[in-house]
């Protein structure tokens, strides 16, 4: 019985990761260095995790970027520049 429990449970841990990340990708409309956000062209709009680099997300780039959401924010745990 324990271990039917503790499979159900790692299968619903499993379940809400993969609700919680996504990736997108697109080209930059807008960045706000001081929110630490960017819009995509497509309106979507993602907030970039402390630690990770703002200097090469600028107007026009397009970009991949990998994501979780928290607190109801897209925040990008991951990006690259294409």
């Amino acid at each position: 019985m324990k271990k039917i429990v503790g499979f159900a449970l790692v299968i619903a841990l499993v379940g809400s990761f993969a609700a919680w990340a996504g990736e997108t990708s697109g080209k930059i409309q807008s960045v706000d260095p001081v929110d630490r956000a960017i819009v995509l062209d497509d309106g979507t709009k993602l907030w970039v995790a402390e630690g990770l680099p703002l200097d090469a997300l600028r107007e026009g780039a397009r970009v991949k970027a990998s994501y979780e959401e928290r607190d109801g924010k897209n925040i990008v745990t991951m990006y690259e520049v294409e």
